[in-house]
């Protein structure tokens, strides 16, 4: 589905009648697409600032994004013919909020100069968590340092709203211990600073160890490593079998037999293998496992993908509509996680377990006429925080994507103003593409992505209602 407004506005008359008259003027975004990924990694050189007390950490993370051929420097020049491609803003050092006035104001003086598609990035402590108890004296944080560290949280999600030209702002939120140099850290911040991460904005992904790896090839991470996606015959389903097949993932595609020849045709595109299935039946997980067993002789990576919609208004809501909707979005994946989340069932051949479930942005906000929906999203969410530790004890992690606006089919059907509002909705002014929500799923199911787990990432283009 394509938004013929964005096409008008990005050139010709149309282009110069919408800035007259201040209309959206949303950008092409620099992303990648299903079968290759851009080059090069940034769309021009990288500056790395710091905060006055973390100048010896940046120092390292400029020498990191040296060792992927990037063109990186520490002092904000640049020739008259330059963009900036990136800038990196290391803040692991705050410990007041007033620590925050002269990195911010440094990065004030160089976003003029921040190419189209270009990105901003920062790198912070985590702040303490919400607790329901008092914690133990031992744990708690000076009240200067807690409020320094969510300071960059709010500094960040604002920056994100004030970029332009397809700019987006996104940080990586480093857990105590965990060094700016750790794998996790230097695959978020490359999934970050890609244009896979397109329609990803105004987002705090929290690295919580220093778990993970670094691929031997960056673009093929998954290489080797076994998938099954559900709901793979379509839509962001069909995108997420593409990107982990050209990520070098061997993939089962699973969806029900009413969508066999679609899905036969993704599954031969993929040179994968077609499963119908409905996830509802009790041996589900058992079907997939054997499958993929008797095919690869293991199974790596789980993508619950597979969902309905049943929308009503709640006056109007009928038992069927609600269960039926429950028991595909949120009672499949929990039944199914009760085989795949056991120990020794995931993981082979060196690989690490992986489990990345759908949820949805609009949905954990609220949304009319989709409290069914909106249920089984937000459980999405819970399931991934509760089954977070069990399957992290074994060196696995389990994450959520929370797509925003994103044009599929489904999206096709709504009203055209109604459609055009809801893209103009976001920072970026536009709905996201299938692809972008896969390249979020296959970064999480890398093996660079071991240090983050029980998180949900929004692919959102940073909507305006909401985090």
């Amino acid at each position: 589905m394509s938004d013929t407004y964005l096409e008008l506005v990005n050139g010709g008359l149309p282009a110069t009648v919408a800035k007259k008259l201040g209309l959206p003027r949303p950008a092409r975004l620099r992303r990648t697409d299903a079968s290759s990924v851009d080059r090069p990694l940034t769309p021009g050189p990288v500056l790395v600032l710091s905060d006055t007390h973390a100048a010896a950490e940046a120092d390292t993370v400029a020498q990191d994004l040296l060792a992927w051929d990037l063109d990186v420097r520490r002092a904000p020049r640049l020739s008259d013919h330059e963009r900036w491609g990136a800038v990196v803003l290391v803040l692991t050092g705050v410990t007041h909020p007033t620590d925050l006035s002269a990195p911010a104001l440094e990065l004030a003086s160089v976003l003029r100069g921040l190419a189209p598609g270009g990105r901003v990035v920062t790198l912070s402590r985590a702040a303490p968590a919400a607790v329901a108890t008092p914690v133990a004296v031992a744990d708690e944080m000076p009240p200067a340092l807690a409020a320094a560290r969510l300071g960059v949280d709010g500094f960040l999600r604002s920056v994100a709203k004030e970029l332009r030209a397809g700019a987006t702002a996104n940080g990586l939120v480093l857990a105590d211990g965990v060094g700016v140099g750790a794998p996790s850290v230097r695959g978020g911040l490359r999934f970050l600073l890609s244009a896979r991460s397109a329609f990803v904005d105004g987002q705090l992904l929290q690295v919580g160890t220093d778990g993970g790896s670094e691929p031997a090839d960056w673009a093929r991470p998954l290489d080797g490593a076994v998938a099954v996606v559900t709901g793979a015959a379509r839509g962001i389903g069909a995108a997420v079998a593409r990107v982990l097949a050209r990520d070098g993932a061997h993939v089962v595609g699973v969806d029900v037999p009413a969508a066999g020849d679609a899905l036969s045709a993704v599954m031969n595109e993929v040179a994968g293998v077609a499963l119908q299935l409905d996830i509802t039946a009790d041996d589900a997980a058992e079907r997939i496992l054997a499958v993929a067993r008797t095919r690869y002789g293991h199974l790596d990576v789980v993508v619950h993908n597979a969902g309905i919609l049943r929308d009503k208004l709640l006056v109007n809501m009928t038992a069927d509509r609600f269960d039926d909707l429950l028991a595909v979005n949120i009672a499949a994946p929990l039944r199914m996680n009760e085989t795949f989340a056991e120990p020794g069932v995931l993981g082979g051949a060196g690989t690490a377990p992986r489990i990345v479930s759908l949820a949805s942005a609009p949905a954990l906000a609220g949304n009319r006429g989709q409290t069914n929906y909106a249920a089984a999203k937000a459980g999405i969410v819970g399931m991934t925080r509760a089954l977070a530790g069990p399957v992290g004890r074994v060196g696995g992690t389990v994450n959520a994507v929370a797509p925003g606006f994103i044009e599929t089919d489904m999206t096709a059907t709504i009203p055209p103003v109604t459609r055009q509002i809801a893209r103009w909705g976001s920072s970026l002014q536009q709905g996201g593409k299938p692809v972008d929500v896969a390249e979020a799923i296959a970064f999480l199911a890398s093996p660079q992505a071991g240090g983050i787990n029980g998180q949900t990432l929004r692919v959102c283009g940073q909507m305006l209602v909401g985090q």
